[in-house]
């Protein structure tokens, strides 16, 4: 399949510089190699997301079970700061 694709001057550039480096051999490859990094970063967006809506699903059936309470940032605040001044052992 032959597919023709403009590109902005500066990404064309871009493009030429890759292959006259030597990393690539041709245009072809570079855009290649950014689609496969494009669909890779697609990825991990995508795990990310679905991780985001299960701790948020979690978060919302815990809710509704009861299993949460209110704190208040002055405990967290002193328990974070007895914990800091406990000397560690090493």
């Amino acid at each position: 399949m032959s597919l023709n694709v403009s590109l902005p001057p500066e990404l064309e550039n871009r493009v030429r510089q890759y292959v006259e480096s030597g990393l690539y051999s041709s245009s072809s490859e570079v855009i290649r190699e950014a689609l496969r990094l494009f669909e890779a970063y697609q990825g991990i967006q995508a795990a990310n997301l679905a991780a985001l809506k299960a701790d948020i699903a979690q978060g919302v059936a815990d809710v509704s079970a009861g299993r949460v309470s209110e704190v208040s940032m002055s405990s967290i605040k002193k328990r974070g700061r007895a914990i800091r001044a406990t000397p560690k052992s090493g």
